[in-house]
């Protein structure tokens, strides 16, 4: 079963979670847990709603209050997308760096040396002697 398909209605979410239902509805409107709804309105969790409500249980036993709760699944949240972009960021690097090495270097192409060329007149104010 995957995890984002929301099968449980309250009770059993709340019994899994070992939670009371006024706890996740409390959650629900607290902005800390989303549950999917049916076309009738019913709440219906999800496994990760209810490892998502293991997480707040754990959270606040640690003594953290539900504003901490909140801000803390909001980082790991972004914490989870910035390693996503970092990981393909990194696959498309090294992609790039393989395509690269299996290129043959063009032999049309000539060093340029880089040099200062002066012509025509210098004004005497460039010159250190004056």
């Amino acid at each position: 079963m995957s995890s984002i398909r929301a099968v449980y209605v309250i009770s059993v979410a709340a019994e899994l979670a070992e939670m009371h239902p006024q706890t996740l509805r409390m959650y629900e409107r607290k902005g800390l847990l989303e549950p999917a709804r049916t076309n009738g309105g019913s709440r219906r969790y999800s496994e990760a709603d209810i490892a998502r409500l293991q997480r707040i249980q754990g959270l606040a036993a640690e003594g953290m209050n539900l504003s901490g709760i909140r801000r803390v699944m909001e980082l790991e949240a972004e914490n989870t997308t910035l390693k996503a972009q970092l990981d393909e960021a990194r696959r498309a690097a090294a992609s790039a760096q393989a395509e690269a090495s299996q290129r043959q270097p063009r032999r049309d192409l000539v060093p340029l040396r880089q040099s200062v060329a002066l012509f025509g007149h210098v004004p005497n104010v460039l010159r250190p002697d004056h």
